[in-house]
C-alpha cells in the first residue's frame, strides 16, 4: 500500500497477479438472436423478448438496443409499460433456441483459449484467461477482434468484450466502458495503473460488480457514497464491521481481484427449488395437491441425479392477486432423504396446516439443507423390505426419465386439467423452448 499523493492512497500493483482477462457479453442477447433469426442486424432491429406478452403483467426479458434507447424499455419492463403503438416486434421466448446459440459461442471461444481458461457466468456472458494464447492469435486486442469477428460472420451476433488484468476489472471494463463504446467496436480496457481515472471515477455504489442495494445502505450509513470514498476509508474498521466481506470490498475498490479462472470453484446448490405461476387460480383443493406432488416429484429427480438428499422442505403457496392474503412460506427439518413418498407427505402436510381456502395462483417447493446420500435411509416405521422395495422404485422412475425424459412416466392425476408436469416440461428456464417460430 503506498500513497498515490499526500492524502490518497494506491496500492502496490506489482505484487498483484496481472493476466489477460477478457469479460464477454452478447448484446441484447435474445433480442439479438431473435433479430438474427428474422435476417435484422441486431443493433437496427426492434425487437422485444416478452414472457406471456398476452397478459399486462408479462415481462420484458430483452430488448434490443434501438427499443432501450427509443422507448426506455429493457430487461424487467411490463407490458402494460409497453406504448401501445410503438414500432416494436413482441416475440416470445424460445430458451432451446439461446442454449443452442450460447453453446456455439463457446464453440468459438475454445478456439482461443483452453477449456480451464472458460469460466461461463451467464447464459450470454463469460470469463477467458487468454495470457497464453498471444503466441498464437496476437495481443489481447487482436484477439478480442477476432472473437467478435467470428461470432458476427458465423451468429451474426454482436459482442461486447471488457478486458482487464483480473476478472474484476475486466468486468468492471465491460458494463462501464465496453457497452457504451459510441464509435460500434464494444471493447475497454481497465488496468491497474487507470484505477484512479476508472474504478474510482464511478459513482454509485450500486453500479459496482458486488455491491447489491442492502450493502450499499450499509455503506451510506458510514459515509462512504462511491467507490473512491471505499477506497480510501480504513480497511481496519470495514473488516471490523462487515468481516471479510468488507475487507474484500475494500481491495475491490482498488480494482484488486486475485482470482484464477482455472482455479474457480462454483459451489453446489444447496437448495433445489420449483416455482409455478398456474395458467389459472386454482380453487380446488385436490387439484393444488396436483401440482405440489409434480413439483416434489421433479424436485427428488434432481436430488437422485445428483446423489443427495435433503434435511429441509419448504412449501410457498401465493394466493390470487385478486385477493388481499398474500399467501403463505413454511419449511420444516426433516430426516434427511430422497425417498418421493416421504417428501410428498412433509409438502402436503405442511400444506394442510396452512392453507385457507383461497384461491392459488403461486407454487413453490424447495429443498434445503443438502447432502450426498451415502447409506440407504432405514425408518423405525418402515420395514426393510419396503424400504428397500420404495427405494429401488424411485431409482428405475428416476432411470427412466433421465433416458426418456421427464413426461415419460406420470401419475394419472398429472393427465387431468389441474395437471402441470407437462406443460412445465416444455419450459427452459420457466420459458418456452420452442425453437421453432410460431406464425
Amino acid at each position: 500500500m503506498e500513497r498515490f499523493s499526500e492524502d490518497i492512497v494506491m496500492m502496490d500493483y506489482t505484487k498483484e497477479p496481472s493476466r489477460d482477462i477478457m469479460c464477454i457479453d452478447a448484446k441484447s442477447f435474445f433480442a439479438s438472436v431473435e433479430a438474427s433469426e428474422r435476417n435484422q442486424h441486431p443493433l437496427e432491429a426492434r425487437i422485444a423478448v416478452v414472457s406471456k406478452p398476452n397478459n399486462q403483467g408479462g415481462l420484458v426479458l430483452a430488448s434490443s438496443p434501438l427499443v432501450k434507447k427509443e422507448y426506455g424499455i429493457k430487461t424487467g419492463t411490463r407490458v402494460y409499460e409497453i406504448p401501445r403503438n410503438a414500432n416494436i416486434e413482441i416475440v416470445e421466448p424460445r430458451m432451446a433456441l439461446y442454449l443452442e446459440k450460447n453453446l456455439a459461442i463457446l464453440r468459438i471461444f475454445k478456439r482461443y483459449v483452453a477449456d480451464e481458461d472458460v469460466l461461463v457466468y451467464s447464459i450470454d456472458e463469460s470469463f477467458l484467461d487468454v495470457s497464453k494464447s498471444h503466441a498464437l492469435f496476437g495481443s489481447t486486442d487482436d484477439i478480442a477482434q477476432r472473437i467478435q469477428d467470428d461470432v458476427w460472420n458465423e451468429l451474426r451476433l454482436v459482442l461486447t468484450i471488457g478486458i482487464g488484468d483480473n476478472p474484476l476489472l475486466a468486468k468492471l471494463a465491460l458494463d462501464h466502458q465496453a457497452k457504451h463504446d459510441d464509435q460500434n467496436r464494444f471493447i475497454g480496457t481497465w488496468r491497474y495503473e487507470n484505477v484512479p481515472n476508472t474504478v474510482w471515477k464511478i459513482e454509485s455504489l450500486s453500479d459496482f460488480w458486488g455491491i447489491g442495494s442492502k450493502t450499499e445502505q450499509k455503506l451510506r450509513r458510514i459515509g462512504i457514497h462511491n467507490i473512491f470514498q471505499l477506497a480510501q476509508y480504513d480497511v481496519n474498521k470495514l473488516k471490523q464491521r462487515f468481516g471479510v466481506l468488507g475487507q474484500q470490498l475494500y481491495f475491490h475498490a482498488h480494482g484488486i481481484d486475485r482470482t484464477m479462472l482455472s482455479d474457480v470453484y462454483i459451489p453446489k446448490s444447496t437448495s433445489f427449488s420449483r416455482n409455478q405461476i398456474l395458467n389459472r387460480d386454482y380453487t380446488n383443493k385436490h387439484d393444488i395437491e396436483i401440482v405440489i406432488r409434480e413439483m416434489t416429484d421433479e424436485n427428488v429427480t434432481r436430488l437422485r441425479k445428483h446423489k443427495l438428499v435433503t434435511g429441509v422442505v419448504k412449501l410457498y403457496i401465493g394466493y390470487s392477486k385478486n385477493i388481499n392474503q398474500s399467501g403463505f412460506n413454511h419449511q420444516i427439518k426433516i430426516d434427511p432423504t430422497d425417498n418421493s413418498r416421504q417428501l410428498k407427505g412433509y409438502m402436503l402436510l405442511i400444506f394442510n396446516k396452512y392453507y385457507e381456502y383461497f384461491p392459488v395462483r403461486v407454487i413453490n417447493v424447495t429443498f434445503g439443507k443438502l447432502q450426498p446420500k451415502r447409506l440407504l435411509q432405514l425408518s423405525l416405521f418402515d420395514s426393510i423390505e419396503d424400504t428397500i422395495i420404495s427405494d429401488n422404485l424411485d431409482d428405475t422412475i428416476s432411470h427412466i426419465r433421465a433416458k426418456y425424459g421427464y413426461t415419460s412416466l406420470l401419475h394419472a392425476s398429472s393427465l387431468t386439467d389441474a395437471g402441470m408436469a407437462k406443460f412445465r416440461a416444455k419450459l427452459v428456464g420457466g420459458h418456452r423452448a420452442d425453437k421453432e417460430e410460431d406464425q
